[in-house]
This record gives C-alpha cells, structure tokens and sequence, in this order.
C-alpha cells in the first residue's frame, strides 16, 4: 500500500505539477483556463451588480461596461502571457518565432484593422465623453437621420434605442468621425415648438389661450416659453407653441398630446382649424354670366 502511494506521489511530483512535461503543461492550462474563467466572471459578476446598485448619476453604464470587456480580455491574455511563461516549450517556441513576429503584427493589423480601430474609437470616447449611457443623440444612418438613446458601449459598437424599441449598431471609429447632435449634454431640458393654423375668422386671443392653457396643465412641460403669431398664411393664421420639456422624450410625447387636445378644444369653441383653398372672384360677374349665356 506504502510503495503505491510513493509511486502516485512520484507521478505527480515528476509528471502532473512538472511543466516540462505533457502531462504537466495539460495540467497548468486548465489550471490557468479556470482561473481566468473565473476572474472573468467575478468582474462581469461585479460590474453589473455595481450596476444595478449604484445610480446612474454617479456612473456612467456604458464607459463601465466598456472598461469591464477591455479588462476581460487583458484578463485572458495575462493568463495565456504567465502560461507560455511556465511552459519551457513554449518559451522555445516563442524564441523560434521571434524572427517572424514583424511579418505577422503586419499581417494580423491589416487583417484586424477595423476591429483594432473600433476599439481604439471606443477608448477615445471614453477619454472625451462626447456623450454617457442615457443621453440621446440624432446620428446620420442610410436610412436618413435616427435620433436614439445610448443603451451601451461595447468593444466595438455604440448601441443606441430608438423610440420604437429599435437598435441602432453604430462601429466606434464611425461615432468618433461624424458628427453628433447631442440633445441631453449638460442640460436635458429641450424647447418645443409646435405650429398651430387657425382661420382668419377665429380668434387670435381665444385660440392662444386654449394652447398656453393647456401647456401649463400638462405634466411634462417645465415652463411655457410664448405662444406668438409667426405668420399670415395664404389660408389662415399661424401661432407658434413654445415650451420647455424635461427631456426629448417628454417633448416628444407633450407633442402628441397637446394635437389631439387642441383640436378638440378647438371644435368644441369653434375656432377653424383651415385647410388650403383657392377663393375665385368674379370682378363683373353680370358681364360674366351674359357672355356665358351668349356663347351658350
């Protein structure tokens, strides 16, 4: 029983825990994969428990998640760098392969150059903060202009939500080159302005009364600016509601409120809301029949 226990500490003393050995580099890779497994795991673990409890305020949810995929893949790399260490093979191999290690970092950059390029972007936009996890921002897509809010920050994309429940993927490199209207920076407040046609016939003083007084009841709206006359159209008059929101979003949804309540107040007092039309006047309209009635 003596010298079968001696013979298994023989074998892993001499062949499982020595790197020179098959057994033993087996052994430390799924030593090293393990730990970085679960290194990985913990600050994934830990970033979004930070997350969830610290408010976003305080912290900025995309340049956090950001730094934590940055930080894992350091992560399996250190472990791979120690382990190629360990491996006295592996050092060899290193050695052998040091001549051709400018060939290959030209051959791997070429290959990987937007890849590398996405994530260089991504580190320069969280060194200049052009915008954080919530703020929303009108970018320029094939499909014309798309106004979104900043979901998250990854190694190679910005990922911004539309109104709709749409995702927009935008690369790094791309955010950092284009220009960015940035509608929540600093101060989230936005001015809203939405025209209102009224006929000629109605009143001025009646009709802005009804929008400021509706303005000022409504719970999004954080202070009404004025409601002006902006024009005498070729159909009716045009007053012009401004007002302060919150953010882009309650001024998006006071928008579609205060349309529908206005017309409805509007039908109810009897203020015309016109629609284009042509007036014909006849100068002489006797002379005009009689000639009709002649070349009849």
């Amino acid at each position: 029983m003596g010298s079968k226990l001696n013979t298994i500490d023989n074998f892993i003393d001499n062949t499982i825990i020595d790197p020179n050995t098959l057994w033993g580099a087996i052994f430390y890779a799924i030593i090293f994969a393990i730990l970085s497994f679960l290194a990985a795991r913990v600050l994934r673990m830990a970033t979004h428990h930070a997350l969830r409890r610290v408010p976003g305020v305080m912290v900025d949810a995309a340049a956090i998640t950001y730094l934590s995929q940055l930080t894992q893949i350091m992560i399996f790399i250190l472990a791979f760098s120690f382990y190629a260490h360990l491996i006295p093979q592996l050092r060899s191999l290193g050695t052998a392969l040091l001549a051709s290690v400018s060939v290959a970092s030209i051959v791997i950059g070429l290959a990987a150059q937007n890849t590398l390029g996405n994530i260089i972007a991504g580190i320069s936009l969280l060194i200049y903060r052009p915008y954080r996890s919530g703020d929303l921002l009108r970018v320029q897509t094939p499909d014309g202009p798309e106004t979104g809010m900043v979901e998250e920050l990854t190694l190679g994309y910005t990922v911004l939500q539309t109104y709709n429940n749409r995702r927009i993927l935008i690369p790094n490199s791309l955010m950092t080159s284009q220009v960015l209207l940035n509608l929540s920076m600093r101060d989230p407040h936005l001015l809203i302005e939405i025209p209102f046609t009224i006929g000629y016939r109605s009143s001025i003083d009646r009709a802005r009364e009804i929008l400021v007084e509706l303005a000022q009841q409504h719970p999004k709206v954080a202070r009404l600016e004025n409601c002006p006359v902006t024009e005498h159209g070729n159909y009716g008059i045009k007053l012009l509601l401004r007002v302060w929101c919150r953010s882009a979003s309650d001024g998006r949804s006071f928008t579609f409120d205060v349309m529908e309540a206005a017309k409805k107040r509007f039908d109810a007092e009897g203020i015309e809301i016109p629609y284009p039309y042509t007036n014909v006047i006849f100068m002489n309209p006797a002379s005009n029949i009689a000639s009709i009635s002649s070349d009849a």
